[in-house]
């Protein structure tokens, strides 16, 4: 089965011999692929909506896998009992509905091995939960496909529980403004498809910041404001690759 970049990514994240929910399966590529590959004893595809989980038991069934991966209707996680599974993963919807789901879920989540994330949007917004909830950030990547930059985030619960202790190593400081942009990881690696961002974002803001130069008003000041703070953080992130 071929999955996507970004759904390889996903899919790397997910330790071997977990149970797995994909919350949001969609067609269920992700269970279907990790079973297959024998890296997970089974899982359950999980969504709001009855038809994606239609085109999952299509999918399952086509691999013969009915015996392995269930589907279940569920809004986010409140289908999914604590201890259930191992693993789960959420991907493919913004960072905002992301931090609602495991907000809303916060039981399932304090009885997870791990959680596997793919926001579209607001990242920070997902990396200030997991800071704020006992998890640390122990691997990022970042993929670009069809032109879209999406960055994919792994989280184990905190050592001794700890609230904002969540860089790579246990222990590890808070976060900064510019780790919860932009990823502790992929900053501390210097990942190159984060750096490829980091400058087309910089472009972008440099190319707003020239047309906003004439502009007169209250609103036109505010924008160069907050384009400056934007400008700001990107070039604090950006040293990085010059260490």
């Amino acid at each position: 089965m071929q999955l996507s970049k970004r759904m390889k990514s996903i899919a790397s994240m997910v330790s071997s011999g977990n149970r797995l929910a994909d919350v949001g399966c969609d067609h269920g590529y992700l269970p279907v692929s990790l079973c297959l590959e024998g890296r997970i004893p089974g899982a359950l595809a999980m969504d709001v909506n009855p038809g994606p989980l239609r085109r999952a038991e299509e999918h399952i069934a086509q691999y013969g896998l009915e015996r392995y991966i269930k589907t279940r209707l569920s809004d986010g996680l409140a289908g999914l009992a604590p201890g259930e599974v191992d693993t789960v993963v959420i991907a493919g919807m913004g960072g905002r509905l992301i931090a609602r789901i495991l907000e809303e879920g916060r039981q399932v989540c304090e009885s997870l091995r791990e959680l596997v994330l793919g926001p579209q949007s607001e990242v920070y917004g997902v990396r200030t939960w997991l800071e704020m909830n006992d998890f640390r950030i122990d691997r990022e990547d970042m993929v670009l496909e069809d032109g879209k930059y999406y960055p994919v985030i792994h989280a184990v619960p905190a050592e001794g529980g700890k609230p904002g202790r969540n860089m790579a190593e246990p222990g590890g400081k808070i976060l900064t403004e510019e780790e919860r942009l932009f990823g502790p990881c992929l900053l501390k690696e210097r990942h190159p498809v984060l750096h490829r961002y980091l400058l087309r974002e910089e472009a972008l803001r440099k190319s707003l910041t020239e047309r906003l130069k004439e502009a007169d008003g209250a609103r036109a000041g505010e924008r160069r404001n907050t384009i400056e703070e934007e400008m700001r953080h990107i070039r604090a992130a950006l040293s990085y690759y010059e260490m």
